[in-house]
């Protein structure tokens, strides 16, 4: 019964947020108390719920303050230069931009940290996406990708957990690893391409007044051959499309996006009246100096990790709403505007707690696991290994990585030792299913992620999920193409 009731809750509270029924914030809460009540809980589910709901409180803290201060950042320009310069460095082309996304975000996550990762992450491209109209969820989906994907590196947590929980060295986990990783990562630099030629198609018909396509097969620099910046076609000073014999190459026309001056022009009108207006009353050129140092001196702080990062963030939002907004009256202001993410992210936190507290709370997980474990026919011995690839995937989603690891790697890894599959193949198949593990609401960065992009998890999860499968099952089977994952 705790099996069936505990992949029931799991399956509606997908469907729920994904249909948009319900906000996930009511999900986490509704759903998992109907189904503790059903499972025999009774009045006992409040003290499930506050327990795991004590584990949350430091994460809550961070992703509060950390919203504070890099919402802050935002108003006063601090990135403001950084979006000119992506945007000089990329191009208007939403391809390029998706993938220097991706780029961007795997580069970070080599830190191991999820929150750091979608912190810069967003703060670094979720200006230009709003300045050149993109979809944030495609900034989401991608950065999930990539930091999932990375998730898989020693430091990062799952690939030492598997080692410790099955007593072998984690370099002997992750070395073998090393193919698989690389062809993951490139089937996220494709998915993020693919990804970025979805929206130019979608901006050539939604925002005809910042995107042109123009017939022709070369792309439009925006600068002219004397390197003087040259409008769009229209503005009657820019070569058409590109071409400075003005005439359509050669192989037939292909339509791509063409810079316009809009892109770069302080004074853009199309920002008015949002984060990035260029005339904002929040902004502080003077305290552009100051407020990189500070921000550089909490990055080397929080990847340094020598004090708790919810008080760093703390520590640094303080000083910045006190340097930038000395009166009493503009701090209050400042903390308002942010209160709508914070809430969104505090409450989802918070409410993640009735989700895993239930589920430990009235054995669903262990039932679950053991219930999976006993359902492997004798005949399927050999393949235990890829089948703990496999469990991974879905496994992870909805338990946590401690739970998975210290909790039904063993019991898989001993039942794989009597079929000859060693414990190093267990452990490196276990590490496969972290892409998907990162898009689970049980994390919490992924929820910091939704909140500072301001992006709906149920829209997350539709684009996202499937891809991280296929990462995935991409990552074991290049495992098993290579030898690191063997079978007995």
């Amino acid at each position: 019964m705790l099996v069936i009731l505990g992949f029931a809750m799991i399956a509606v509270f997908m469907v729920l947020i994904m249909t948009k029924k319900l906000t996930p914030v009511l999900a986490l809460i509704i759903v998992p108390t109907v189904f503790g009540l059903f499972a025999g809980a009774g009045l006992g589910i409040g003290d499930m719920v506050m327990d795991s709901m004590k584990s949350m409180t430091s994460t809550a803290a961070l992703l509060m303050f950390a919203i504070i201060y890099f919402g802050l950042m935002i108003d006063v320009g601090l990135f403001d230069p950084l979006v000119k310069f992506i945007l000089r460095k990329l191009g208007n082309d939403p391809a390029k931009v998706v993938l220097g996304t991706a780029i961007l975000a795997a580069a970070v996550s080599l830190d191991g940290d999820g929150s750091t990762t979608f912190i810069l992450t967003t703060a670094a491209m979720l200006p230009v996406y709003l300045r050149l109209k993109m979809s944030p969820v495609v900034l989401t989906c991608v950065a999930g990708l990539a930091n999932g994907t990375m998730n898989i590196l020693p430091w990062g947590g799952p690939t030492a957990r598997a080692a410790t929980a099955l007593k072998i060295d984690v370099n002997d986990v992750f070395v073998p690893m090393i193919p698989s990783l690389v062809a993951g990562l490139v089937v996220v630099f494709a998915f993020a391409w693919l990804l970025g030629l979805q929206e130019r198609n979608r901006l050539r018909a939604t925002a005809p007044e910042i995107w042109s396509v123009p017939d022709t097969a070369e792309k439009f620099d925006g600068t002219s051959d004397g390197g003087t910046p040259a409008a769009a076609s229209g503005t009657g000073r820019g070569r058409k499309g590109g071409n400075p014999g003005g005439a359509a190459p050669a192989g037939g026309s292909v339509a791509v996006l063409e810079r316009t001056e809009t892109l770069v022009d302080d004074h853009d009108s199309a920002m008015a009246d949002t984060a990035l207006d260029p005339n904002r009353s929040t902004l502080r050129p003077k305290l552009f100096w100051f407020n990189l140092a500070l921000t550089v001196a909490v990055m080397v702080v929080l990847v340094a990790n020598i004090i708790p990062l919810p008080f760093v963030f703390m520590v640094g939002a303080a000083i910045a709403l006190l340097v930038n907004f000395p009166k009493v009256k503009d701090q209050g202001a400042q903390l308002i505007a942010h209160a709508p993410s914070i809430v969104a992210v505090v409450s989802m936190v918070m409410a993640a707690a009735v989700l895993t507290g239930v589920l430990k709370g009235t054995g669903m997980v262990e039932a679950m696991s053991a219930w999976l474990v006993q359902i492997i026919p004798s005949s399927m011995g050999p393949f235990m290994a890829v089948i703990t690839g496999i469990l991974s995937i879905p496994m992870t989603f909805f338990m946590s990585n401690d739970a998975f690891y210290f909790g039904v790697l063993p019991v898989l890894s001993e039942t794989a030792a009597h079929y000859g599959v060693g414990a190093a193949d267990m452990a490196r198949a276990s590490i496969t299913g972290q892409p998907f593990h990162l898009q689970s609401p049980l994390v919490p960065a992924i929820l910091l992620l939704v909140s500072l992009a301001k992006v709906d998890l149920g829209d997350h999860h539709k684009k996202v999920l499937w891809r991280t499968a296929v990462i995935s099952l991409v990552m074991l089977g290049v495992g098993l193409l290579t030898g690191a994952i063997g079978i007995g």
